[in-house]
C-alpha cells in the first residue's frame, strides 16, 4: 500500500522516510475503519480533498448504517430471548373491502425497503392531497417464506388515479388479527411472531396476505419511539 523509500536487495527490508509517516497514519485509520484496500488506494491516489472527504463521508454512512442493523438486531434478539414477554394487545377487526391508489410488485426481501421508499414517493405524488388515510401494504407470506413474494403499498383516496406504476387495487374485505408494532420497522419480525402464537392459540390462520397499516411513520415524526405500525392477520375465529 504505502511505497518504501529503500529496500535493502540483501535482505529485501523496507525503509521508509519521515516525509511517509503521515501517509502511513491514514492508511492506518483508514484500516481500522475497516476501508477496504481498494478504496485506501483511491483515497491516497485522489489529489482533491473535496473527493477524498466524499469517499471517507461514503464509507462512515456505510458503517453508520451497518451500526443501526446491528442495534436492531441486538433490540430483537433481548426480546426473543426474554424468559416471559409481555402479552400484547390484539383485536379482531372485520375490514370492509375498499378501493385503494396502489403500487405492486414482485419483490425480494433484500429489495422491499428500496422498493417501498420508491413507490411509496410515486404514490405520494400521485395522489397529493386527496389521500385520505395512512398508508399501508399488503405482503404475500412467500416474500417472508421464500425470501421473494408478491407486495403492495397504498394510499387511500376518494379517486385513486392511474399514472405510472399508481393504479386503483380493489383490497377485498378481510377477517384480520390486528396488534400494533411499537418503535422503528427493524425488529417488526418479533412482533409478527407474537401475533402468530397468539393467532395459533385463539383463532386459525387463513390463506392470505398480511397487511400493515403505517398509522404514525417517518413522514410523520422523526421520532422513531412515536412510530406505530398495525399488523393485520388474516384469520376466522374458532371460539
Amino acid at each position: 500500500m504505502l511505497e518504501p523509500a529503500v529496500v535493502d536487495e540483501t535482505t529485501g527490508y523496507r525503509y521508509y522516510g519521515v516525509d511517509q509517516i503521515p501517509t502511513a497514519q491514514v492508511i492506518h485509520r483508514l484500516r481500522e475503519l475497516d476501508v477496504p484496500l481498494s478504496d485506501v488506494q483511491q483515497i491516497l491516489r485522489t489529489p482533491d480533498p473535496g473527493v477524498r472527504a466524499v469517499l471517507v463521508a461514503e464509507h462512515l454512512q456505510r458503517l453508520e448504517d451497518a451500526l443501526d442493523r446491528t442495534r436492531a438486531a441486538v433490540v430483537s434478539l433481548r426480546r426473543l430471548l426474554r424468559p416471559d414477554p409481555a402479552p400484547i394487545d390484539v383485536e379482531l377487526r372485520a375490514e370492509p373491502a375498499r378501493t385503494v391508489a396502489a403500487v405492486e410488485a414482485v419483490v425480494g426481501h433484500r429489495d422491499i425497503e428500496t422498493w417501498y421508499a420508491g413507490a411509496m414517493a410515486e404514490l405520494e405524488a400521485a395522489v397529493g392531497a386527496d389521500v385520505t388515510g395512512p398508508p399501508g401494504g399488503s405482503y404475500d407470506n412467500a416474500l417472508f417464506e421464500q425470501e421473494r413474494g408478491h407486495a403492495l403499498v397504498y394510499l387511500p383516496s376518494a379517486a385513486p388515479p392511474r399514472t405510472g406504476r399508481v393504479h386503483p387495487v380493489s383490497l377485498p374485505a378481510a377477517e384480520l388479527a390486528v396488534t400494533t408494532h411499537v418503535g422503528e420497522h427493524d425488529g417488526i419480525e418479533v412482533t409478527y411472531g407474537e401475533l402468530g402464537t397468539w393467532v395459533v392459540e385463539n383463532a386459525m390462520s387463513v390463506a392470505g396476505p398480511v397487511r400493515e397499516v403505517y398509522v404514525v411513520g417517518p413522514r410523520d415524526t422523526s421520532d422513531p419511539a412515536a412510530w406505530r405500525t398495525e399488523i393485520g392477520w388474516p384469520v376466522f375465529r374458532v371460539t
